[in-house]
């Protein structure tokens, strides 16, 4: 029993949801709102941080925040309903790292690893990005990277990535 415990605590489905327009806090309400309306259960939340612009420097910051859900959808259709939510929140792609009204990356599906022109899980980003892995060591600090074999932990002490990440409201 305790060894399915843990086995348990470290396979999950994260995502990170990030907004730099408009009312960032809202936005990231009304994503998890639209989430838990048509793809599954948010079990757990981090920290929304406030996180330097990444790749594309000269924009406003994001909030940031890593949401851990359920859902009985596969991979690819959590893709297809993230990005119908991105869409339906009024985000529109014109430059690659650019402003946005919302972004939702799927970080982890359990230990699943797919490899397609339309979707990699775990995200390839993971390991560079501290506004990612600094939630995700919030959230599931254990849970080790599939392909890396390194725990988030491990990863956010290694990551390269100078730029900031400041907690700015907790749940």
């Amino acid at each position: 029993m305790f060894l399915s415990l843990i086995i348990n605590m470290t396979k999950g489905i994260y995502l990170l949801l990030g907004s730099n327009l408009g009312d960032k806090k809202a936005n990231l309400e009304l994503a998890k709102t639209l989430i838990q309306q048509n793809t599954g259960h948010i079990k757990r939340q981090s920290s929304i941080y406030e996180t330097a612009a990444w790749g594309k420097t000269d924009q406003p910051s994001f909030f940031n925040q890593v949401v851990e859900m359920d859902t009985s959808l596969e991979p690819r259709q959590l893709l297809v309903f993230i990005q119908q939510t991105e869409k339906e929140m009024g985000r529109v792609r014109i430059e690659k790292w650019g402003q946005r009204l919302i972004d939702i990356d799927l970080l982890y599906y359990h230990d699943t690893m797919v490899s397609s022109t339309d979707l990699t899980v775990p995200h390839p980003g993971i390991p560079e990005r501290r506004f990612t892995l600094v939630p995700l060591v919030e959230l599931a600090p254990d849970f080790v990277h599939p392909v890396l074999k390194k725990s988030h932990t491990a990863l956010l002490k290694e990551c390269k990535d100078p730029l900031k990440v400041e907690r700015l409201l907790s749940y």
